[in-house]
């Protein structure tokens, strides 16, 4: 196969994002692909040790496509966008994105390009590359909390922090919030393996230090961002 990122040396020490172009799809692909993306990246993990772990990393949706009658059109083909604090992470990923580029529905991945993340302050509005989940097990149940619950700024909160103390981060003083002042926020209904899920379209607001703001660009707010939710632009 044609190998279109030969030319990204000297990433290697640096923490990015990888944006994956790829091509058109030769079938239908159904609303809930997002099983087949989380198939594809652990595919190319091989194995490993993050399957089950926090995620300190995050999948968009793949971006691109049109609604129709039974699913989605990628005719133009489908950008995806995977990030990560795990430098080693992204090294065995395009190794073996190279060696085996096919995702699901005739769709794979046709080139690779390697984003630096951005500079940040303190104080970033983050616009999203796919809903921001968050769960809480009470009792015998699993509940949702979308962005007009007052606990899901408190829940955002610690489920980030929980990522930075696994990565050795400082997790003092950083906040997360849906932005309030959005206009049209919405939810998400969202099947996973057959179970259905309600997330939450809305920008967030996130405080903190530059090295904070990075970290969570990378790894992406909220639960399950390791099967397609919570991921940042």
């Amino acid at each position: 196969m044609e190998k279109p990122w030969k030319n990204l040396a000297g990433w290697e020490n640096k923490i990015m994002r990888l944006i994956l172009k790829i091509s058109a799809n030769k079938s239908t692909v159904p609303f809930d692909y997002q099983k087949y993306l989380a198939g594809a990246f652990h595919k190319w993990l091989g194995r490993n040790e993050v399957h089950d772990d926090v995620s300190l990393y995050s999948l968009s949706w793949l971006q691109g496509g049109q609604r129709i009658k039974d699913g989605l059109d990628f005719r133009n083909g489908a950008e995806w966008a995977i990030s990560t604090y795990d430098v080693g992470l992204l090294k065995k990923l395009i190794q073996n994105i190279q060696d085996d580029p096919k995702i699901h529905f005739g769709m794979k991945v046709d080139g690779v390009t390697i984003c630096q993340e951005p500079q940040f302050e303190t104080k970033q509005r983050f616009l999203l590359n796919s809903p921001i989940f968050i769960k809480r097990k009470e009792g015998e149940r699993i509940k949702f909390y979308l962005y007009s619950d007052k606990e899901s700024e408190d829940l955002m909160i610690a489920t980030l922090k929980t990522k930075l103390k696994k990565a050795g981060l400082n997790q003092e003083g950083v906040k997360v919030y849906f932005d309030p002042n959005y206009q049209n926020p919405k939810t998400k209904k969202i099947s996973f393996n057959g179970i259905d899920c309600r997330a939450s379209m809305c920008p967030v607001i996130i405080e903190g230090s530059p090295e904070q703001l990075a970290f969570a660009w990378n790894v992406g707010i909220g639960n399950s961002t390791g099967i397609g939710f919570g991921a940042l632009k």
